[in-house]
């Protein structure tokens, strides 16, 4: 069956591969970006995720397009590193506004969908920064662990209706957002991998889509790592 999929961040990265995911198994998807170029074969809609009346005007644009969202993957994000005592106070609210509250946001815009529905997945893209903590990530770190308190908690106040709310958290995964990993921290955090390797984005892609799909019903409230055996223990 075709659903209709809303994924936040989709134009590169991890959002993009999990779109080509679903659209590959016939899904209808739209993807949101802020900026760069929408990306080719997709429906696209350009969103600033952290203004909830663009929020509300890119959700409506793909109900047009696709009908009711069935299918959420709220997965923009950003980093903006620095030690606690070096950070400007804006560079930590931008990170918890992005991150954290357009998951918020994007939830309480496309959930009534699945509500009225009776069917629903939403998965939220948080970190292994939130259960480990990372140096310089205070901000990082805090937005997704606010994701995964949100996201445990919506998904009882749902579940009764058969939508399912579950958080997938990456380790070292090879995206534009860690290119600016220096090579010393990159050889400190593969080598605390089991695999010894940084992650693809297809690899993510494919549990977002197992969460997704009839074959994971029973999974809900999960915080599911794909990490290549980082962060064993949380």
């Amino acid at each position: 069956m075709s659903r209709s999929v809303f994924i936040t961040g989709g134009n590169r990265g991890i959002g993009l591969a999990t779109a080509r995911v679903f659209a590959a198994q016939g899904d209808k998807v739209t993807v949101t970006y802020r900026s760069g170029e929408p990306p080719e074969g997709l429906f696209a809609v350009r969103c600033d995720v952290t203004d909830p009346a663009a929020v509300r005007r890119a959700a409506d644009e793909a109900r047009s397009q696709f009908g009711p969202i069935q299918v959420l993957v709220s997965n923009a994000g950003i980093t903006r590193d620095q030690l606690l005592v070096g950070m400007e106070d804006d560079d930590f609210r931008s990170v918890i506004e992005t991150n954290l509250m357009s998951g918020v946001t994007v939830a309480k815009e496309v959930v009534p969908d699945m509500l009225k529905a009776r069917w629903g997945r939403v998965v939220f893209m948080t970190s292994m920064s939130a259960l480990a903590g990372a140096p310089g990530q205070t901000n990082y770190a805090a937005s997704k662990a606010g994701l995964i308190g949100f996201g445990r908690s919506l998904a009882r106040e749902v579940g009764k209706r058969n939508v399912t709310v579950n958080m997938v958290s990456p380790g070292l995964i090879e995206t534009d957002m860690v290119k600016d990993v220096t090579d010393a921290r990159r050889e400190h955090v593969l080598g605390q991998t089991s695999l010894f390797r940084a992650g693809r984005p297809d690899e993510v892609a494919h549990v977002v889509r197992f969460l997704a799909s009839e074959e994971a019903s029973y999974v809900t409230a999960g915080i599911i790592p794909v990490t290549g055996g980082l962060g064993v223990g949380h």
